[in-house]
């Protein structure tokens, strides 16, 4: 016998008791298997800060939401988040029949888990007043145990100032969600103009999960506070959200020193925000405008045809931009999907084109205007 014969005998026969030794009468079918991967969204860093992805709403079983703490985590780590916050009702907890009320057990058992998955996560909760008021979020709290239950109307300046006292990060959430059942809900009412004016209430939700609050952006400009975009989520993601290409979750773009809770305290109290949901962004007008330029360029002509010149414009990032020329006379509407390239054209003589990017909010009434310089 042949040594390659005897060698593929041998090979044969070893293949045949291995799969023996590892039939186990169990067909495992690993395809059906959700890799563990984690996506990358790209924007760019502005100005030597950081740009940090943050959810700072979300809900789980210890109040209303559907999920155990570890899923939400799955999701940020899955979805590319830099930063989380699960922010639970202190007054709100229809479950409790079935899950315990502790108002620091959320964090108690993420916590571990979201530090050993690279996430920086923040301990928060949920103020759940009567609206209105309305709600209020506050992070980097202390004992979550010492918030007030009651509802009570009498009682809406006492629970609030049990998160000032602990030093908290106080926001006001989705003030335009009961716009068309509730009378005053999405007005600028006495009681958060007096927790503005005593500097305890230091943000506002502008897009809160499918909504676009649109006056919340007004009064965030003309007050001074910071701009937030949370996804305030309480089933699964994939279940309530069909997102993909475009369309990402709703996050707070925070740009930070460094990839720290602390720097996030530190640009969150500095208003250092912009607020993205699905397609669109919002924000202060010098943070949004940063924010554009850090993501698109506009190369130099690279070909002349009769009287036109060309140029290729560059969306170096996952956000998505519409453009619609408001004046010069070049091309009149462009789209910039992520990570994408589109080519311009203007007059030989034109010297700058004006874009208004309508993506881009920096009023409820205003989008963010660009010039590009053609020369």
């Amino acid at each position: 016998m042949s040594k390659l014969k005897l060698f593929l005998l041998i090979f044969l026969g070893t293949a045949i008791l291995s799969q023996a030794q590892t039939d186990d009468g169990v067909l495992r079918m690993n395809e059906f298997r959700n890799p563990k991967k984690r996506q990358i969204i790209q924007i760019p860093n502005i100005d030597g800060f950081q740009t940090l992805k943050c959810d700072l709403h979300m809900h789980t079983v210890f109040s209303d939401g559907h999920v155990w703490p570890s899923v939400r985590v799955q999701e940020a780590w899955q979805e590319g988040l830099d930063v989380m916050a699960i922010t639970d009702h202190i007054e709100y907890t229809p479950h409790s029949e079935d899950v315990k009320v502790n108002h620091n057990r959320a964090w108690e058992l993420a916590k571990d888990m979201a530090v050993e998955n690279n996430l920086v996560f923040i301990k928060g909760t949920e103020i759940t007043r009567n609206t209105p008021p309305g709600h209020f979020n506050a992070l980097f709290i202390g004992d979550a145990a010492e918030y007030i239950e009651d509802r009570g109307n009498e009682m809406d300046k006492q629970a609030v100032m049990k998160a000032v006292e602990q030093d908290a990060f106080i926001f006001w959430n989705h003030p335009g969600w009961k716009v068309n059942s509730i009378e005053g809900s999405y007005e600028w009412i006495d009681f958060i103009d007096e927790l503005k004016k005593e500097n305890n209430l230091h943000g506002i939700e502008v897009f809160n999960g499918f909504g676009f609050h649109k006056k919340a952006l007004d009064w965030a400009v003309d007050n001074n506070l910071t701009v937030m975009g949370t996804f305030d989520i309480h089933n699964l993601v994939v279940h309530d959200y069909n997102l993909g290409d475009y369309v990402h979750r709703t996050v707070t773009l925070v740009f930070a020193k460094d990839r720290t809770a602390e720097s996030v305290r530190e640009a969150l109290d500095a208003g250092r925000t912009v607020a993205w949901a699905s397609k669109y962004i919002a924000g202060k007008e010098e943070h949004v405008r940063n924010l554009f330029n850090a993501c698109v360029d506009l190369g130099t002509s690279f070909h002349t045809k009769g009287e036109r010149k060309y140029f290729e414009i560059q969306n170096n990032s996952d956000l998505y931009f519409e453009l619609e020329l408001e004046s010069g006379n070049g091309t009149e509407k462009v789209t910039l999907f992520p990570q994408t390239a589109q080519v311009i054209t203007a007059p030989v003589d034109q010297k700058s084109l004006t874009y208004k990017v309508s993506t881009a909010f920096i009023r409820s009434d205003k989008n963010l205007l660009v010039e590009f310089s053609l020369e």
